[in-house]
Formats: structure tokens, C-alpha cells, sequence
């Protein structure tokens, strides 16, 4: 998994990509959102507000990371291109997910997709293992969260 000064620009690319999906699900939601979401009833294990940020940073670091060692193995690879075109249908959920949340306020929805959504990962995980088992275990973060928020947008949409 040795990095080479080549590497760093197209690895800073894939970063900037998984970074700017984030961005941009945050630039659909309407800025009222944290009304919405600061009235729901929510369990009391619910993470503070403040804490969702840098985690998510982290997480699309993380997965730009992941899908760049990938990528470095051959993208004329069939395997390499289906775990890319996995990776990019996990991404897209990643990002309709937060509008579904917090742009309709649909808990069911977003329940709804946050299940495929975590199917998603789990498939782009496999395809990621046969490939390059560091890509794989860097994107298991990534699943414990979406389960953990998977699990809590259950739980909201039960309380509320």
C-alpha cells in the first residue's frame, strides 16, 4: 500500500470527490433543517449535533482513500470496475439519504434507502476485499456508522 509522489494528486482527487458529495447533499437541504431535526423526539443516545461534521469528514477521507487503492490496481480490470461502479451507487445513496432526511423530512423514506444504502456498502466492501484488502478494512468505519445511523433513523421514525 506504499504511497508514491504520482500517486498523491489522483488520490487527492478521489478525497475531493467523496468530500464534495458531502458537500453537496449539505447545499440541497434547506437551512431550516436543523429546526426540523432539533423538534424530533430522539432517543437519548443520540449523538450531539456538533459531532456529525467531523465524523463525516473523516468517513469521505476514508473512502476516498478507499476507492483510490482500488482504482491503483487497474481500472481496465472487469473486478476493479465493478467494485468502482459499486462504490459509486453506495456514494449516490450516500447523498439522496440526507435529502430524503432533511430536505422531505421523510423518516420513512430515509429508513427506507438508509437499508439499501447499507447493503450498498456491505457489496462495495466484498468487491473492495477481493481487490485490495486495505480498501476493505478502510471502509469498515463507514459501515459502523451507517449502521449506528441506520438504527438511529429507525428509532426516529418509531418516536416520531
Amino acid at each position: 500500500m506504499k504511497l508514491q509522489r504520482k500517486d498523491f494528486p489522483l488520490l487527492i482527487l478521489f478525497i475531493f470527490a467523496c468530500l464534495m458529495v458531502g458537500g453537496l447533499s449539505g447545499f440541497f437541504n434547506p437551512g431550516d433543517m436543523n429546526i426540523w431535526y432539533a423538534n424530533l423526539i430522539k432517543p437519548e443516545w443520540t449523538p450531539p449535533n456538533w459531532i456529525f461534521g467531523p465524523v463525516w469528514t473523516v468517513l469521505y477521507i476514508l473512502m476516498g482513500l478507499a476507492a483510490f487503492l482500488v482504482y491503483r490496481e487497474g481500472f481496465k480490470r472487469r473486478e476493479v470496475k465493478i467494485a468502482l461502479g459499486l462504490f459509486s451507487l453506495q456514494l449516490g445513496l450516500n447523498f439522496f439519504w440526507s435529502i430524503l432526511f432533511f430536505t422531505f423530512n421523510n423518516l420513512r423514506a430515509s429508513f427506507v434507502e438508509i437499508i439499501f444504502l447499507w447493503v450498498a456498502i456491505v457489496a462495495t466492501i466484498i468487491s473492495f476485499y477481493r481487490i485490495s484488502r486495505p480498501a476493505a478494512w478502510i471502509m469498515v468505519p463507514y459501515l459502523l456508522w451507517v449502521t449506528f445511523a441506520s438504527i438511529l433513523n429507525y428509532r426516529l421514525l418509531i418516536l416520531n
